[in-house]
């Protein structure tokens, strides 16, 4: 036996695996914290943890910083995972590009670059003209660019610049005809609305700095080019006691704005004001208080508007800028039995993107809401709009699929006729892989849909690895796209298993409200019954499943990994929110109260604490192996949410298999990393699990 181990080379794999699992974690030094929280007692024993930037915390982070690497450093196998990431990472990438004029705008990443930079194309020549280059920074390879807004003739154009993952960023010009960046420069923020005036002598903007009081008060102001900002003139402002947010709308080429007020209630509303600037009027209230969500597609004449209000899938009104009262709104596209997930405008049609069967296709419609056709797709994929506050006659959207690399196509109003714009000329065989649809039983009866994507011609079952991942939250339908970890992971011999749990949409409304807030628990149920059916069906065995997600899911395969552990053999946890009971005092995250309740509400708070997954550890269990990945800049979900279930899960586990905390200072929410971070993270992700599940690489 150990002869042929010897021969085979799975000894030394053995007795490196056995080292790796039996470092001992760093010790966590515990500070309880009890409080009582609408009659229940809760102690909190890291809630040190939450000062990110005290010295103890650090020196914390620095040991479990060294402990993860010496871990991941060691996994055989892992340069050539580098490898084959890198190959799939490093091809040529384009953005859906903006048309404003003849000119065409988008940011693009040539091989070998660290980041894209923005360009620009004139009309049917192949020439292309660097505009910005971020990688020629100072900054150095961690700043990020992308398209804000354009003005309507194509001379301005703004652009973001935000480092490593942050939410945060800058807002930079540039003349395009002069080929020069402006001086003018917003600081770091959060940009809710730009709009190019008229005459481009200027722009109105909606900008709230990092730090200040988002509760309080938010308003419209103007800039005039070159000028200073503190002279900056204000033409609208909302004050409030409670949480809201507000957009700013560009309506007919920016001679009319729009001003959306979302209130953060419970059951969220909002406000809406038309605002003739070149008239010299006040804003006029034409929507008050309306229930739901109310998104202006600010191009052209009528306003068009995507709307949940009276429609829990969605319609479309049409409201005329000049005579906007809700007496004399429109509706152009009446709700169906399918959610719609996007719409976008040119060349006077309404494109509209539904979710049927949980794939996407696209329904074209005139002005006056008659259907005029089907926009040519193919099959079996997702289709993404992007909404364009410049009216054009090309509407470019992005197509993908499990075997499909991202492409743009775009579709010419005139002629009815679709063309390839770009492509990344990824290498991947499409024809290599095996795509399954499937439905299980949750645990209440309920049917889920799931797909299996699996290498072509691949023999076996119950042994073979096998990854399950989800979303189930925020309404967002999980329908076939392109990703490189499901590529690498099939290539390895993987059964990749993607849930359609509730919470999501891909069934409209209801499937959504089935797992939000009071339901959220329906999701895990939902989840943990794919795993149950992989094992039973013998995709898989316990020691061959792992699971992962982030942000939202991120909480979805804590929950399901602390409800039932022995289910599964590793765990990618990115970006989470794991700590329910405070995830809402810190940073952006009161924004997702209407999704998850809130601790501080009486009704909300025992659900919060029956699936919060940081208060559900329980000492002397046997966790599965876990990584747990986040950093200082992540805005959205806190990264103290992994600090304390790292902490927690080391601490309470009585199985030998590592837990990880993989942070990195720069990492945060937003997918703005450069190419070398991300193939590092990625890479790192994939060794984990890999080395867990001891599949030969």
């Amino acid at each position: 036996m150990t002869t042929q181990l010897l021969q085979s080379g799975q000894l030394q794999r053995l007795d490196i695996h056995m080292a790796q699992t039996m470092i001992f974690p760093p010790q966590t030094q515990v500070e309880p914290v009890t409080e009582l929280l609408h009659g229940v007692t809760i102690t909190d024993p890291y809630r040190w943890l939450e000062d990110q930037d005290s010295p103890v915390t650090r020196n914390w982070l620095e040991e479990q910083t060294n402990y993860t690497r010496a871990y991941l450093n060691s996994v055989q196998g892992r340069d050539r995972i580098r490898e084959r990431v890198s190959q799939l990472f490093d091809v040529d990438v384009i953005s859906e590009p903006w048309k404003a004029g003849n000119r065409y705008f988008f940011v693009r990443r040539v091989r070998g670059e660290e980041q894209p930079v923005l360009m620009m194309r004139e009309g049917s020549s192949a020439t292309e003209v660097c505009l910005v280059d971020p990688n020629e920074r100072a900054e150095g390879t961690g700043a990020a660019i992308g398209i804000l807004g354009i003005s309507d003739n194509g001379q301005f154009l703004a652009y973001c610049v935000r480092q490593g993952g942050d939410d945060a960023y800058g807002v930079e010009f540039v003349d395009v005809d002069q080929r020069r960046i402006l001086p003018d420069r917003l600081p770091y923020g959060y940009c809710t609305g730009l709009v190019f005036s008229p005459t481009n002598a200027g722009f109105f903007y909606s900008h709230l700095l990092v730090g200040a009081d988002r509760s309080r008060r938010r308003s419209v102001r103007f800039h005039e080019f070159g000028t200073d900002f503190e002279k900056d003139s204000e033409v609208f402002s909302v004050e409030g006691s409670e949480r809201f947010q507000l957009h700013l709308f560009s309506i007919s080429n920016g001679r009319i704005l729009g001003y959306l007020v979302s209130w953060l209630r419970n059951s969220p509303c909002c406000d809406f004001y038309i605002h003739e600037i070149s008239k010299n009027k006040p804003p006029t209230l034409i929507a008050n208080k309306i229930e739901g969500r109310f998104c202006p597609i600010g191009v052209g004449d009528p306003l068009i508007v995507l709307t949940d209000w009276q429609a829990p899938n969605f319609r479309i009104l049409a409201l005329e800028p000049t005579n906007p009262e809700e007496s004399n709104w429109r509706e152009l596209i009446p709700e169906t039995n399918h959610q719609i997930h996007g719409c976008a405008v040119a060349g006077g049609q309404i494109f509209v993107c539904y979710v049927e069967n949980c794939n996407a296709q696209v329904e074209i419609f005139d002005r006056n809401g008659a259907k005029c056709g089907v926009l040519p797709c193919p099959e079996g994929g997702t289709v993404q709009l992007l909404p364009r506050s410049i009216e054009s006659d090309t509407l470019f959207c992005q197509f993908t699929s499990f075997s499909q690399p991202p492409e743009i196509l775009a579709y010419r109003t005139g002629t009815g006729t679709s063309e390839v714009w770009a492509k990344s000329l990824v290498p991947f065989d499409p024809s290599s892989i095996e795509v399954r649809r499937v439905a299980y039983s949750s645990k209440d009866g309920t049917e889920i849909p799931m797909y299996l994507i699996w290498r072509k011609g691949r023999v076996g079952c119950g042994a073979t690895p096998a990854f399950l991942t989800g979303y189930g939250g925020f309404g967002a339908s999980i329908t076939p796209r392109f990703a490189v970890y499901a590529t690498v992971l099939i290539e390895l011999g993987f059964t990749v298993a993607i849930a359609n749990l509730r919470g999501g949409a891909e069934f409209g409304r209801k499937w959504h409200e089935a797992g939000k807030r009071h339901n959220r628990q329906n999701a895990i149920d939902d989840f943990i019954a794919a795993a149950e059916w992989l094992l039973a069906k013998k995709y898989t065995t316990p020691e061959k499943l792992a699971i992962g997600g982030g942000s939202n899911a991120g909480l979805l395969v804590a929950a399901a990994m602390t409800q039932r552990p022995e289910l599964f053999r590793a765990v990618l946890c990115q970006g989470p929110l794991l700590d329910m009971l405070r995830y809402h005092k810190f940073d952006l995250a009161d924004l997702w109260i209407d999704e998850y309740g809130s601790a501080d509400i009486p009704e909300d708070f025992p659900h919060l604490n029956a699936y919060s997954p940081y208060h559900n550890v329980k000492t002397g269990t046997a966790y599965p192996a876990t990584m747990l990945i986040s950093g200082d800049a992540d805005q959205r979900c806190n990264p103290m949410h992994a600090r304390k279930m790292a902490a927690r899960l080391q601490a309470a586990t009585s199985a030998r298999h590592p837990i990880l905390l993989d942070y990195r200072s720069r990492w945060g929410h937003s997918p703005a990393q450069s190419l070398t971070e991300r193939i590092e993270a990625l890479t790192d992700k994939l060794a984990f699990v890999c080395n867990e599940l001891e599949v030969e690489i």
